[in-house]
């Protein structure tokens, strides 16, 4: 599904230049949950930008569903993202004037599905993330958690191949963490969806399947776990 070749990201700070990434070599199969681990100034957020296509590589691609996004232009990437990418932002980023189904059933509307159709889809899978009771609430209506259960909604609402999570529980409790994670991994795997997540907590990244470790802008370990906490495969 994602297919990263020798990716390299250096940035002009002053009459200096930092490796953000050294040639990050990685490919993430379709339907698996990966989390991305490194301590602040890694190169994690970078990657991630890299692979949404939100930045350009200085060297290397950056390929999802045999789709070069590195070479794509903004209009083109634009396309492709609304068609194949959903998104979950650590500040939730709701829009404060709409309810929650409005807010989830939004990305829809790009794509010419009807209103109808559309807030049918965002009632089923807020329902399914146990918000049935909070469906025409607002933002301001709701909890930190049940916003971040919305903003996860409104990411898998349109079935995309990928979904990129930027610390997609950091400003939750412990509590609500554990649930949100559960809810991502249970509605990832039932649908088949590629998951790819940054966090900076390793706790959290013992439940997924895969875990990648940064370290200075380099991949230094790659590991499989067969369950939370059980290593099946070390790459280092």
């Amino acid at each position: 599904m994602i297919k990263v070749k020798n990716l390299r990201k250096v940035y002009k700070v002053g009459n200096e230049k930092v490796v953000a990434l050294d040639n990050i070599n990685l490919e993430i199969e379709k339907g698996e949950f990966c989390c991305i681990v490194g301590t602040s100034g890694s190169g994690k957020s970078t990657l991630l930008n890299q692979l949404a296509g939100l930045e350009k590589p200085t060297k290397g691609s950056v390929v999802i569903k045999g789709e070069n996004v590195s070479k794509m232009n903004e209009k083109k990437l634009a396309v492709f993202r609304q068609n194949n990418i959903g998104f979950i932002f650590q500040s939730y980023n709701l829009m404060p004037t709409m309810t929650a189904v409005e807010n989830v059933a939004f990305p829809l509307m790009f794509k010419g599905v009807k209103k109808a159709v559309r807030e049918k889809k965002a009632r089923a899978i807020l329902k399914e993330m146990q918000l049935k009771d909070r469906m025409n609430h607002k933002p301001t209506e709701l909890s930190g958690g049940q916003q971040q259960r919305v903003g996860i909604a409104r990411a898998f609402v349109g079935e995309p191949a990928v979904i990129f999570a930027d610390e997609p529980t950091g400003n939750l409790d412990s509590r609500t963490t554990e649930q949100v994670m559960d809810m991502l991994m249970e509605i990832s795997e039932k649908n088949n969806i590629t998951f790819v997540m940054v966090t900076h907590d390793p706790e959290l990244a013992k439940k997924a399947k895969r875990v990648v470790t940064l370290v200075d802008g380099k991949i230094i370990h790659d590991t499989k776990q067969e369950s939370e906490g059980n290593i099946d495969e070390q790459k280092q």
